[in-house]
């Protein structure tokens, strides 16, 4: 990885690891999005855990309906609210994967998973690893290996937007 994007890829990571504590911390409105998703997306949100919730850092929501079954691959997932939502919907038999950088946000994902697991009654099928989104492979990501792939406020953040396309 080049210089530039190390440089990128670090102040990515103090900003949305160490100065953002919560999701009232952003300093910018283009990180919202006027329309409210879907009402069964709004419920699943409820369910979610605070900790998960106030830590959401995108906008909108990137997530399809009618992914029972289906495994989604997250990129740059943060806290895991779109994955959790994702894990809700994709239901028992699918499988949700975030990748994220970011230690802090990590922890916070994968701290809640249980949580979530008691509230939908089952374990949910998400796991959280640590990777940059311009290199899939070395975060244990084999290709051909999501149904669906989701971002949401992530891939303009890279330093190299064409590697996260073919990664």
């Amino acid at each position: 990885m080049a210089c530039s994007d190390n440089s990128a890829h670090n102040a990515v990571k103090d900003y949305y690891g160490k100065v953002l504590s919560s999701t009232s911390d952003l300093k910018t409105s283009a990180c919202s999005s006027r329309s409210a998703p879907h009402p069964l997306v709004c419920r699943i949100i409820k369910t979610i855990p605070s900790a998960v919730n106030d830590k959401f850092y995108g906008c909108g929501n990137p997530i399809p309906l009618g992914i029972e079954g289906k495994d989604v691959l997250d990129l740059g997932s943060g806290s895991g609210r779109d994955c959790y939502v994702a894990a809700a919907l994709v239901g028992p038999q699918g499988l949700v994967t975030g990748v994220d950088m970011t230690d802090e946000q990590l922890q916070t994902a994968r701290e809640n998973i249980d949580a979530f697991g008691t509230t939908l009654g089952y374990t949910p099928n998400l796991k959280f690893v640590t990777g940059y989104i311009e290199e899939l492979k070395a975060a244990g990501i084999s290709d051909s290996s999501a149904d669906i792939c989701i971002s949401n406020c992530v891939v303009n953040l890279s330093p190299n937007k064409p590697k996260v396309f073919t990664s």
